[in-house]
């Protein structure tokens, strides 16, 4: 997943960040990093805020690395927990040796439990579609490629399918990228909570080279562009029990 010896360009990339004190390296790519976001509209078509009887529900996101992915979403208001795991194959194969070959036919994925009183689905995914990924790379997230690393929305609702749908093409109709947007949408089959060792994993390495990277930066912009959404201290999976 991150290995700098598989991609030459992530090599080259790294012998610079060596080269570097981490504190320079960062303060050099959070400088850029409101360029790497997109400033998007609000969906046309949501689920209104509503109280449900437990007061949760559940959003799986697909978007590169899991980590980047769910340190977003780890930061934003009304998240009460988000999971890196696996989602799109079967239970046998959701681990991360086996899905990190491509052929499982897994995406890494956040589950995402939000309480929809505070934050709707929508608003979710102008986050997702907004800082946490690229959704016009096809298989593959700055360093990462395979189709593990897709953009995909694993809907578990009829109204989660209506929305994406309808907020895909609005973004499409109003052309915020210069190139296509390739998120899949698909219902979810069963998610599957990844290894331990990969949880909160932002968080728990803010000083490795590829979180400085690649996804600080994400949590940056999600400060700059969402700050009415943003909170500081993030909801771990250790806190929730689930570590």
């Amino acid at each position: 997943m991150k290995s700098a010896s598989a991609n030459p360009a992530w090599r080259a990339v790294l012998g610079v960040a060596l080269a570097l004190p981490l504190a320079a390296l960062l303060a050099c790519r959070q400088a850029g990093a409101a360029d790497a976001a997109v400033a998007l509209p609000d969906p046309a078509v949501d689920t209104p805020l509503a109280g449900t009887a437990d007061g949760k529900a559940t959003a799986v996101f697909a978007g590169g690395c899991f980590w980047g992915v769910q340190a977003v979403f780890q930061h934003v208001k009304g998240v009460r927990t988000a999971v890196s795991g696996y989602a799109g194959g079967a239970a046998d194969k959701a681990h991360y040796e086996i899905v990190s070959t491509g052929s499982t036919g897994h995406a890494e994925s956040v589950e995402v439990v939000y309480d929809p009183a505070t934050i709707s689905y929508g608003q979710l995914l102008k986050v997702f579609f907004s800082v946490a990924h690229d959704p016009t790379e096809l298989n593959r997230q700055g360093p990462d490629s395979g189709t593990q690393y897709r953009s995909a929305i694993f809907y578990t609702s009829p109204d989660q399918k209506r929305v994406a749908q309808a907020y895909i093409a609005q973004l499409q109709a109003a052309k915020v990228y210069p190139q296509p947007i390739v998120t899949e949408v698909t219902a979810l089959p069963a998610f599957y909570a990844a290894e331990g060792h990969h949880q909160d994993y932002a968080t728990l390495h803010p000083d490795s080279f590829y979180i400085a990277i690649n996804d600080l930066p994400k949590v940056a912009n999600l400060h700059q562009r969402f700050p009415s959404l943003y909170r500081d201290k993030p909801v771990l999976t250790s806190v929730a029990g689930l570590n």
